[in-house]
């Protein structure tokens, strides 16, 4: 099994892949955008804090987007 560590910064990337797939929508993907940039502000600012409680939760959060 993969540690938090490990697996924290492939899902922000895949996230991030996610995002850019969003945002070529267009207007259409705009809110969709919106959230999943918020979803990844929470999760670098977690990780930025060291807060592992937090970093959980944003984990749980990011495996949410689709």
């Amino acid at each position: 099994m993969a540690s938090l560590g490990e697996e924290y910064p492939k899902e922000q990337a895949r996230v991030r892949e996610v995002l850019g797939v969003y945002k070529e929508i267009g207007p259409a993907g705009a809110f969709g955008a919106m959230d999943i940039e918020q979803t990844l502000r929470e999760a670098d600012e977690a990780a930025l804090s060291g807060d592992l409680p937090r970093m959980i939760a944003a984990f749980e959060e990011m495996k949410l987007v689709e």
